[in-house]
């Protein structure tokens, strides 16, 4: 387990946080650092076929060592981290044979990490837990995912009495902006399937997402002296308010589960003569995704007919759909990591994310791709942590999957 723990840490002090103001990719130079790394430790390990292309996107290929037909999966994880929280200068602790009780992340800042809060802690008691120290986020999500794969592929490697089919490796730059997939090369990744890595909690495994939209609203106001303003001035930021209060207060994420969708807030920047919000729409049922595009059309074009006037202007643009309209025609590859979990004394949690993966872009480019867990809890935030033991359990449920995909029919 220590060889796990060092690895993982290895990655995680390295910051890899993307940017998304940047056009470039990766979005940050920073990513490269632990790219180049990443490609000299896959040859190390012994995978063939190593390469990273001009925008840092790492593929590679353990070779099949059956003599038989068998198909071609991969798996896939990103390494850069959320730019909702600081990744630099990450300090991970760790916490040995937890006893349950609050975990002290920072006295002096007065940071506590809390079953009372956190109740997930309490699944973990008596394992090695990796959590920060209270300033930065972890980077679990998804150095996880990534320390998962290439130990397994390490131990397949070492372990030649498994038998198992060809695997393709690929690390991607920028996933948490949305652009993970987006130069993803499917073809030469050659794979007919694959799994991403960068789920959370042991167990989890899904195949459904969200579709995902951002939506940009523009308000204009005008600008005049506020002794004189009367009749005159338009303050651009009270309109944006009008906007905010007419969606439904309850539809964001604050007060939504499961299949529930939202429209959430995330951004906002105004002055009297301009104000934008930045949203983006969630919905897991492609009609009510359709239907939150609609209404928010609609309470622009309400708001500009009551001001007489083109104050409000609109932008929407997808994001990414709901895999599970292309992995439900080959369910076997679910199937596959279900009976994996089982094999390896996890418990299957197949349920729908709360969000999108590199796998709902892949999956619309020909790759479906279904995402199991990474193991860590409470990511993008100082709160973040990773038992050791899940980690452990995901090598083990990838290097099941390559064993049952080899099973010769």
């Amino acid at each position: 387990m220590q060889h796990i723990i060092d690895r993982f840490i290895s990655y995680i002090t390295i910051d890899t946080e993307s940017d998304p103001n940047s056009e470039t990719t990766p979005s940050t130079a920073k990513q490269w650092d632990l790219a180049h790394i990443l490609v000299e430790e896959l040859k190390a390990i012994g995978l063939s076929d190593v390469t990273i292309d001009d925008n840092a996107y790492i593929m590679a290929t353990l070779p099949s060592n059956v003599d038989y037909e068998v198909p071609t999966i991969g798996f896939i994880s990103h390494f850069d981290t959320s730019p909702d929280f600081t990744g630099a200068n990450i300090k991970p602790q760790i916490v040995e044979n937890y006893d349950g009780k609050d975990i002290i992340l920072n006295a002096e800042q007065d940071i506590v990490l809390s079953p009372d809060y956190f109740e997930d802690l309490l699944m973990y008691k008596g394992q090695t837990l990796i959590t920060t120290d209270g300033t930065t986020l972890l980077g679990a999500d998804d150095k996880a995912g990534i320390t998962e794969i290439v130990t397994a592929m390490e131990y397949l490697i070492n372990h030649p009495e498994i038998k198992h089919g060809t695997i393709k490796v690929g690390f991607t730059p920028d996933e948490e902006i949305g652009r993970g997939a987006h130069k993803f090369d499917v073809e030469k990744f050659g794979a007919e399937w694959a799994y991403t890595m960068d789920g959370s909690q042991v167990g989890e495994l899904e195949y459904e997402n969200f579709n995902a939209a951002g939506a940009k609203i523009t308000v204009k106001g005008k600008i005049v002296h506020p002794g004189y303003a009367k009749g005159k001035m338009i303050n651009s930021m009270y309109y944006a308010s009008e906007f905010i209060n007419i969606l439904p207060r309850l539809e964001t994420p604050e007060h939504t589960e499961g299949y529930e969708g939202f429209f959430h807030l995330h951004n906002m920047e105004g002055e009297v003569e301009e104000t934008t919000l930045q949203y983006i729409i969630r919905d897991h049922d492609k009609d009510k995704f359709e239907a939150r595009k609609a209404l928010m059309q609609k309470i622009v074009d309400d708001l500009n007919a009551k001001y007489e006037s083109e104050v409000f202007k609109l932008e929407l643009k997808d994001q990414y759909f709901n895999m599970k309209e292309k992995v439900e025609p080959v369910m076997h590859i679910v199937d596959i990591a279900e009976e994996a979990m089982k094999a390896v004394g996890v418990t299957p949690l197949i349920k729908a994310i709360r969000g999108g993966t590199d796998g709902s872009q892949l999956s619309y480019m020909g790759l479906p791709c279904p995402n199991i867990f990474a193991g860590g809890h409470n990511f993008h935030g100082r709160y973040e942590y990773v038992p050791v033991e899940s980690i452990q359990k995901a090598v083990e449920v990838i290097v099941k999957i390559a064993e049952l995909t080899a099973i010769k029919k």
